[in-house]
């Protein structure tokens, strides 16, 4: 009987064993409801496949909203999520200040030699890599050829914003639906406000002097804002202040927009399947105001892992699948080429079937047109195209976005928005202790 007995406890401890080798990991990774993205949850078997003892939940969001979760959730020390979904402006501060593994030892073939310098820099803090990119993007003029054909016009490979206008004018007939420009007018510093400081920037313009004093009250901002608002007001669709960069797509692929200008990783979803204009579509550079600056900004969506996480090894293993080039491989063998995350390593513009892409090279060339060291026509105190790489800024600039959003909605006048910015963005700054 005792024999017997010892032979089960140890036949269960055993099977307990088994058990615990077998374990599957659950990771939480947060991301974006980018059709790239969502793309990636749709190849999962390929990541399983690899990786049988690995789970993956999902906590796909609107771009504003994963901001604020996975902000509050670093910061709080939450552990909600195992893989975060952020971008160019998070991962240096968040890396300064230990708030990320790193990822230096991720596996060989992950090759990070391969990384396109301009991106990488952006990830990259006292040398650890603290996020992977998922694709890289600048923003670049999406237009259509066949309308700009019979107004007659011929759009250049780098427009001002003078050729923008002329040809926005020239391509809506509003009792068709028909629209010259669309543009983000949706509140947040990641949507307008990437949009308008990035615009910005080729008017002259800044967001500080040498000295991080604001200047919205200064004639550039005035100029960079008027001009927006006169484009939208007059070319653009109607409510157009809640459209954001998926709004904007969605009104491109539909026909509705002569024009849009905005991240060049949208550049496959025009030309692709749910496009009804998929065979029209031509591309330029952002546009500039002959003061050597562009209007195009520089950005990785990436993905890093919280200090806090319980599973680095299991995020590790995810993080290498989603970002290497084997990703890419996949992701063209299901796809196409085409439909490849663009922007982060050199490996897929040395392709030659890549190369045959219509956008590719337009995106690579305004990928590194972008100067993050040196965003502005003037000297700035700060680094970053389309935002200031300082903590504060997401707070303070997603409420200049409230007032600008509020000037193209009709609720306030552009010289009210500009004086509202001012003042509010003068405060933050004195509070946070930048302003003496």
């Amino acid at each position: 009987m005792t024999t017997t007995i010892r032979a089960l406890l140890g036949a269960t401890a055993l099977l307990t064993l088994m058990g615990a080798a077998n374990a599957e990991t659950t990771i939480t990774v947060a991301t974006v409801n980018n059709g790239d993205m969502i793309r990636m949850q749709g190849l999962m078997d390929d990541f399983y496949a690899k990786n049988p003892d690995i789970k993956v939940e999902w906590v796909t969001l609107e771009e504003n909203v994963l901001r604020q979760k996975v902000t509050t959730d670093i910061a709080t020390k939450g552990g909600q999520f195992d893989v975060l979904t952020i971008g160019t402006y998070e991962v240096p501060i968040w890396g300064k200040a230990g708030w990320l593994v790193s990822l230096n030892d991720l596996p060989a073939d992950y090759d990070a030699a391969d990384l396109l310098p301009a991106i990488a820099g952006g990830l990259t803090v006292d040398g650890n890599l603290y996020a992977s990119p998922f694709y890289g993007e600048s923003s670049m003029v999406m237009y259509r050829k066949d309308l700009m054909e019979a107004a007659g016009l011929t759009m250049p490979d780098a427009p001002t914003w003078a050729d923008i206008k002329t040809a926005a004018a020239a391509m809506t007939d509003k009792s068709k639906e028909q629209y010259g420009i669309c543009l983000r007018g949706k509140a947040g510093w990641g949507e307008n406000m990437a949009f308008l400081t990035a615009m910005s920037n080729s008017f002259g313009a800044k967001w500080f002097d040498e000295n991080w004093n604001p200047q919205f009250d200064q004639k550039p901002w005035k100029d960079t804002l008027d001009f927006y608002l006169d484009l939208m007001n007059n070319y653009g669709p109607p409510g157009a202040s809640n459209n954001g960069f998926n709004e904007n797509l969605a009104l491109f692929q539909q026909g509705h927009c002569g024009m849009w200008i905005d991240a060049t990783v949208a550049a496959s979803f025009v030309t692709g399947k749910d496009s009804t204009v998929a065979d029209k579509v031509g591309f330029a550079l952002a546009p500039d105001n002959g003061l050597g600056k562009r209007g195009n900004w520089l950005w990785a969506w990436s993905l890093a892992i919280p200090a806090g996480s319980q599973k680095v090894d299991a995020a590790k293993a995810f993080i290498n699948w989603a970002t290497n080039k084997d990703y890419a491989a996949l992701v063209a063998s299901k796809e196409g080429w085409a439909n490849v995350p663009p922007g982060t390593r050199a490996s897929l513009y040395a392709n030659p079937e890549y190369a045959k892409v219509p956008f590719a090279k337009m995106t690579l060339d305004s990928i590194n047109a972008a100067d993050p060291t040196h965003p502005t026509v003037d000297p700035v105190p700060y680094t970053g195209v389309q935002f200031v790489a300082i903590p504060e800024f997401q707070g303070f600039a997603t409420a200049v976005g409230q007032q600008f959003s509020a000037a193209l909605a009709g609720s306030t006048s552009a010289d009210d928005a500009l004086a509202a910015a001012q003042e509010l963005v003068k405060t933050e700054m004195t509070k946070a202790g930048y302003i003496k």
